[in-house]
């Protein structure tokens, strides 16, 4: 499990603009950071995957250039993951994108959370590493959801779980449930889940920080 803030650099300005409740004020630059965490989380997870030596003309003569042996596919948790997706999206500029559209209806506590699933567009998914895009993984519930509707369209061979913040219940809920190879790139793990299944301390809803309160 790679973690961003275990270790100082820029990305913890970002981390801490998101959760400041002065700076959420302002959407484009909440946005703006979500971005950001996507390009260097999808910077680090591009250090795992397989790379083969290919043959580059430049002007001067040939050059041997370890290149991805094959592109991820990544996929969108809607609508909050859009921004944070835009910026895996600026790493791996040649992948195919797959959408999915989930939510939780809320129960008095956590055990009755049940997530709805209304949207998916993918491509085929068979044997692919595919790049899982949610910017708040909180019960990891809608993560398994999403995964096993996203089976209907091939079996991967790797799932790289990319989040901006986690919660320790939904990191160990999908390492206990979810069989396929995967790992985890986290922006920040928090401190816990509280009754209503919020990450603690977290930063709010993301999907209202970035495109404004639903109904």
């Amino acid at each position: 499990m790679f973690i961003l803030n275990q270790n100082n650099s820029i990305a913890n300005h970002y981390l801490a603009e998101l959760r400041d409740v002065h700076v959420q004020k302002d959407r484009m630059r909440f946005r703006k950071n979500l971005e950001r965490l996507g390009e260097i989380l999808a910077y680090e997870v591009s250090k795992k995957l397989p790379y083969s030596s290919v043959s580059v003309s430049s002007p001067f003569g040939e050059v041997e250039t370890p290149l991805l042996k094959d592109q991820p596919i990544i996929i969108a948790v809607l609508r909050a993951a859009l921004p944070f997706y835009q910026g895996v999206l600026n790493v791996f500029d040649q992948s195919d994108s797959g959408f999915i559209g989930a939510y939780r209806n809320e129960g008095k506590d956590e055990s009755e959370i049940e997530i709805t699933l209304n949207y998916l567009a993918a491509p085929d998914l068979t044997g692919k590493t595919i790049i899982m895009v949610d910017p708040m993984l909180a019960t990891g519930k809608s993560f398994l959801k999403s995964i096993r509707a996203l089976k209907g369209n091939g079996i991967p061979k790797q799932i790289e779980v990319v989040s901006a913040i986690a919660a320790p219940e939904g990191i160990q809920h999908i390492q206990e449930n979810l069989e396929l190879p995967h790992r985890f790139w986290i922006g920040a793990v928090d401190e816990k889940l509280n009754q209503q299944s919020y990450i603690i301390p977290g930063l709010g809803d993301a999907g209202d920080l970035a495109f404004g309160s639903k109904i």
